[in-house]
């Protein structure tokens, strides 16, 4: 009878780490991401799921429309799509700068 019920704990344990540093994490992790995509503003910098770079125009309740360059060209994605505010990557890339 003692093997059964070591077996049941061990068992549950295992449940429990498993819940702890898997699942929870995740959930978090989902959580924050739809905050910030409920608090994006007209004039964010964003990042797309894809990518591209731009900064925020226009909100719906399903939709963003960013502008991605100084030409105004204007695109328009879901709003999940949306991956990072306020970064824009390779304004301080160490690569684009020319070499003397």
């Amino acid at each position: 009878m003692g093997g059964g019920i070591e077996m049941i704990i061990m068992i549950v344990v295992m449940i429990a780490i498993f819940y702890f540093f898997m699942i929870r994490p995740e959930q978090k992790k989902k959580k924050k991401l739809a905050e910030m995509r409920n608090n994006l503003a007209i004039g964010d910098s964003i990042t797309t799921i894809g990518g591209i770079i731009g900064k925020v125009v226009s909100i719906s309740d399903e939709r963003v429309t960013f502008e991605t360059s100084e030409d105004k060209v204007r695109v328009q994605v879901a709003r999940w799509a949306v991956s990072t505010v306020g970064k824009e990557v390779g304004a301080e890339d160490p690569q684009s700068k020319p070499q003397q």
